[in-house]
């Protein structure tokens, strides 16, 4: 059986590993700054994970060898839109202590996760520029960004990611010219509606879902309308109401508190007619906010469904109190995410270590 080595930097709770790990990689080393999600690893993974600074570990990385991929996700709150875009922020220059771990490593390949941002946006063109020849000046031949929607493979979440990826001899592979994006397509599968979700859990309260945010749901005052009563701001905070017929957005590290999307449990549960949308058509035909009360059958997702949205296993174990478990889930990569980006990347180098 092939068995390629990989080292996991930036690795949260571990979503990106559990990617890797079940498309066939073997994950030989993690480092993550956070204790609790350092923690969380520890309870899912045999893999030695190291807590601390990267930076403070570079040295020893360079000791490895035969490492096949360095892979993970950098702090994107400085690229990120739903953050201040700083380039100065201090998060925002980690990218580059990723490269330099791959200067250190010299792996076959390297895959670096972040917001769709800065893939897209024109202001990040130098950032990208800057990756792009740092990766070429460190022999990788094959270097291209993917940018890739979850919902397109099997994650019911509206959330878009870039994947830059180098591959050492990419160019030798004989698909190697359509890009990684030929291999990663091979893993597409339609994402089920969040209801198929929350349904297998159970009631909030029950066995598989115990209750977890207590945030008060308020009518909002001044509700900013759109036209569909899942979008704009119905609810004083941030959490918005999830479809349950269709995806989530994007989950949020700032879960935990009034930022946590909204479900009406009887509209999934029971079949009944949706409040959120009722409401939705109350208001914008003209009648007033304050006319209305939040029923109690409107609550907040519960970790169990925060996890599950972001598709970690049924058995994953978080370690923290509430708050801390919603951050390591929201700053995750989803699972079955990683594991069509690994697993193309896994076919690209079986390709290339035949030859």
């Amino acid at each position: 059986m092939t068995i390629f080595n990989a080292i996991s930097l930036f690795t949260g709770a571990g979503g990106l590993d559990v990617g890797f790990k079940k498309a066939g990689f073997n994950v030989v080393w993690a480092n993550e700054l956070d204790e609790d999600a350092c923690n969380t690893y520890s309870l899912n993974h045999d893999s030695t994970i190291v807590r601390g600074d990267l930076r403070d570990n570079i040295e020893k990385l360079s000791k490895f060898s035969n490492i096949d991929v360095v892979f993970g996700g950098p702090p994107c709150q400085g690229f990120s839109v739903a953050g201040k875009m700083d380039p100065n922020d201090e998060r925002s220059k980690l990218i580059f202590s990723f490269m330099d771990v791959v200067e250190a490593v010299q792996p076959k390949a390297f895959v670096l996760e972040n917001v769709k941002a800065l893939a897209v946006l024109g202001r990040w063109e130098p950032v990208r520029n800057a990756l792009f020849e740092r990766a070429k000046s460190l022999g990788f031949d094959f270097v291209e960004i993917v940018v890739l929607n979850a919902t397109e493979y099997g994650v019911p979440q509206k959330r878009e990611r870039m994947f830059l990826i180098g591959i050492k001899g990419g160019n030798k592979i004989p698909a190697g010219m359509l890009g990684m994006s030929s291999y990663i397509q091979k893993y597409k599968k339609k994402a089920p509606p969040v209801k198929s979700i929350l349904k297998k859990l159970g009631p909030v309260g029950s066995e598989n879902n115990p209750a977890t945010c207590k945030a008060k749901i308020t009518i909002a005052k001044k509700p900013i309308l759109r036209k569909s009563p899942y979008a704009g701001m119905l609810f004083n905070g941030a959490g918005r109401p999830l479809d349950p017929n269709g995806y989530s957005n994007t989950l949020p590290a700032s879960m935990g508190g009034n930022r946590t999307p909204i479900i009406d449990e009887h509209h999934v549960f029971n079949g009944t007619k949706s409040w959120i949308e009722e409401y939705h058509k109350e208001i914008v035909s003209g009648k007033d906010p304050q006319n209305f009360e939040v029923p109690k059958h409107l609550r907040r997702i519960t970790l169990n469904e925060a996890a599950e949205i972001q598709t970690f296993p049924e058995d994953y174990k978080f370690y923290g109190r509430q708050n801390s478990i919603y951050k390591q889930i929201g700053n995750a990569v989803p699972c079955e995410l990683a594991y069509a980006v690994s697993s193309g990347l896994f076919d690209a180098l079986g390709q290339l270590r035949a030859l």
